[in-house]
């Protein structure tokens, strides 16, 4: 086996174990994507004077499972309401606890996205 065919192969086998293990995730309903379970929206309201506003750009959503994807993991956390739109590719967050925004984009962050900017 001469070097170029052991490069090529080096090569391809370094594409395809990330793309494998991606398609195995995506299998399992463990992916980050439409390949995922279909989750229900959590309906929460506010339970308190909105203590201020926060925009979250958001990188890496590709469709209404992603959305709510993201919009639920935020509504678990205790002080924030949000509203993910998928076209605008950010949450609208009302907080009406002190949250810290670190603590948000770390939630966010977690499952898989990009927060590009957050104000």
């Amino acid at each position: 086996m001469n070097t170029q065919t052991l490069l090529i192969i080096v090569i391809l086998v370094l594409i395809l174990i990330p793309a494998i293990r991606t398609s195995i995730k995506h299998m399992k309903g463990e992916g980050d994507c439409c390949g995922g379970p279909k989750e229900k929206p959590i309906k929460k309201k506010i339970s308190g004077p909105v203590l201020r506003e926060v925009t979250v750009h958001i990188d890496g959503m590709h469709c209404q499972n992603c959305r709510v994807r993201i919009e639920n993991h935020l509504n678990e956390m205790d002080g924030i309401v949000a509203k993910v739109n998928l076209n605008k590719k950010a949450a609208a967050i009302s907080v009406y606890k002190d949250v810290d925004d670190l603590e948000i984009q770390n939630t966010i962050e977690k499952l898989g996205y990009t927060v590009v900017s957050m104000e």
